[in-house]
Parts: C-alpha cells; sequence; structure tokens
C-alpha cells in the first residue's frame, strides 16, 4: 500500500509553489498557484516552526497524503524543480494529479471500517488496484489514470455505501 502520509524531506516543497491561498483567517496574505510562496527559502520553508506565529494556520493544517513526496521519489526519481526549473511546470501537473489519487485513496481506506459486503470489499480493491499500479508511475501514467474513468466511477460507488454509511454512524451514537 501507498504512504498516505506526508513526508516533507522526501519532498520538494511542491504544495508552497503549487497552492495558492487568500489572505484571511487561515493565511496572512495572498498567494496565486504555481507561484513560490515567500517564505521558501531553499528546498523548505524559512518559517516553518512559526508558521501558526506567523498567520498561515492554513499550511499547518494542510496534509497532501503523502502526494509530494510521492511525485518526486516517485514520478521523478528523486529529482527537484529546485536544481531543475525546467521540472516545475510538468511537476506541479503530476502533484495536481497525484492529489486527487491520493484523495480517493484515503477515501477509499475509510470505506474499510464499514460492515462491507464481500463483492464491495472486493470493489474496493479493484479501486485501490487501479490507482496504485504495481509499476512506477510516471507522468504519462498519471495523465492516463485521470482519464481512465476511475474518478467518474467513483462517486457512484461511494452513493452506493451512503446508507451503510448512515446505519454505521447512527449506530456508534
Amino acid at each position: 500500500m501507498v504512504a498516505l502520509t506526508p513526508d516533507c524531506d522526501s519532498c520538494a516543497a511542491l504544495c508552497c509553489v503549487a497552492l495558492a491561498f487568500d489572505k484571511g483567517d487561515m493565511f496572512a496574505f495572498d498567494k496565486p498557484a504555481g507561484e513560490a510562496c515567500r517564505h521558501l527559502q531553499g528546498p523548505r520553508c524559512g518559517i516553518h516552526a512559526g508558521l501558526e506565529g506567523a498567520g498561515q494556520m492554513g499550511c499547518v493544517h494542510y496534509q497532501c497524503e503523502g502526494a509530494g513526496q510521492r511525485v518526486v521519489q516517485e514520478v521523478f526519481n528523486g529529482e527537484s524543480w529546485q536544481q531543475r526549473p525546467e521540472l516545475l511546470a510538468p511537476m506541479l501537473i503530476a502533484f495536481a494529479r497525484m492529489r486527487a489519487v491520493h484523495r480517493q485513496l484515503v477515501l477509499l481506506e475509510a470505506t474499510k471500517a464499514l460492515p462491507l459486503s464481500e463483492t464491495q470489499k472486493q470493489a474496493v480493491a479493484r479501486f485501490q488496484d487501479r490507482l496504485t499500479p504495481k509499476d512506477r508511475l510516471t507522468t504519462e501514467m498519471l495523465a492516463a489514470l485521470e482519464n481512465s474513468g476511475v474518478f467518474q466511477a467513483l462517486p457512484a460507488f461511494y452513493q452506493s455505501l451512503r446508507a451503510i454509511a448512515t446505519a454505521a454512524s447512527e449506530g456508534s451514537t
């Protein structure tokens, strides 16, 4: 199974570049997507230990579910846009696609806490297999996965579990 927790030391600060944020309760300033955060110093956040005090609670709470390090380590073989600036655009595209994959893997993992039928358990396993191919993911594979129909099929599958989730939730209160 793919690690669904972040490992910032194995990433290239992709979230500090890829994501946009607006000044407000969670962020002290506006930042457009695709632009490096003003606090990014070298490969890491220069104020990471003081994010909360700097008004960057959104950064404190952000969770990539391990997509960042997977893009850097698996898709780009440990290379970084910080050493090879020409990699920035393809890394940001791969990061967006990998975040979508990892969000679905987190949801699929959560469904395992439900009292699923054997057929539903098999469906979860099939979706997980489609989202985590045995071969190392490439930018081409991520693009193909995005267009494979798996992301379109998942909402209907989750909807089919609604009654089970509701009953499980009501039974636990």
